[in-house]
């Protein structure tokens, strides 16, 4: 799994943890506490997308990742793809985080990945590869998360994804001062060269974290990315004619540790 160029600031502490008295294990325990105090909203409503566009503005130009703009929001074409599910994170009821996933097929082979790698991945998707692609992580600038727990719960969705969909990959752009968090958390892999990514100025890389592998390995390690059947399609099924999508989804993964 990986993404694209969003803050993940708050990982600067990313090695952190396995120091941390108890190791892994009370880290995970951690996470999966403020997972209960954790929310998802699949943001459809044209104030929750308004409000997701100025975080991503917010949180790039604190770090200098894009040129100022007088709409103070970021967003492109993929923002309305029809493989395209735009999330809030919200802990506590206050907005903390947004991401964006793309389900990339050969039916819908639409997604950031496509815009700066097709060379690399349209070939896997005429093999009948497919591949979930988390890009457009941001975080409330001003929230600060304890243990450096964000970018697990904003990312947490992307493993959700790959499940729901039976994904071969999670798989996408990443700079580079992240990619040691994306192969030590989700086990993946560079495949290929730093490129540019407009409006970004800073080049990003193509890593792929090959589900069928790291799958297991990451629930093992981290439980709080497990999820049931019902948040999986609560998430990214598209609700029947006439129906409304749920305003909120509540993680599952705290059933799980319940059971255990």
């Amino acid at each position: 799994m990986a993404v694209q160029t969003g803050t993940l600031r708050a990982v600067s502490g990313e090695h952190q943890f396995g120091n941390a008295a108890g190791g892994e294990a009370s880290f995970a325990d951690k996470v999966t506490e403020l997972l209960e105090r954790t929310e998802y909203r699949r943001c459809e409503a044209a104030e929750d997308i308004e409000a997701i566009y100025r975080l991503r503005y917010r949180a790039y130009r604190v770090h200098g990742f894009i040129e100022e703009s007088s709409t103070q929001t970021v967003t492109d074409d993929l923002d309305d793809a029809p493989n395209c599910y735009k999330f809030g994170v919200f802990i506590d009821g206050e907005l903390a985080s947004t991401v964006r996933i793309h389900h990339v097929t050969r039916d819908q082979p639409y997604g950031p990945i496509m815009k700066t790698f097709p060379d690399v991945i349209g070939p896997r998707l005429q093999r009948g590869e497919s591949f979930i692609n988390p890009t457009l992580f941001a975080g409330e600038p001003h929230y600060r998360s304890p243990f450096m727990a964000l970018p697990y719960l904003t990312l947490r969705l992307g493993l959700v994804a790959s499940v729901h969909f039976d994904a071969t990959s999670c798989i996408g752009v990443v700079r580079q001062e992240h990619t040691a968090f994306y192969r030590r958390v989700f086990g993946a892999v560079q495949v290929g060269e730093p490129r540019a990514y407009p409006p970004f100025n800073v080049p990003v890389m193509l890593y792929d974290a090959n589900c069928a592998i790291n799958r297991e390995p990451i629930l093992k390690r981290f439980p709080f990315f497990t999820s049931t059947g019902v948040e999986q399609r609560m998430l990214f099924d598209k609700p029947a004619k006439g129906e409304l999508a749920p305003l909120t989804i509540l993680p599952t993964a705290k059933y799980y540790r319940q059971a255990a």
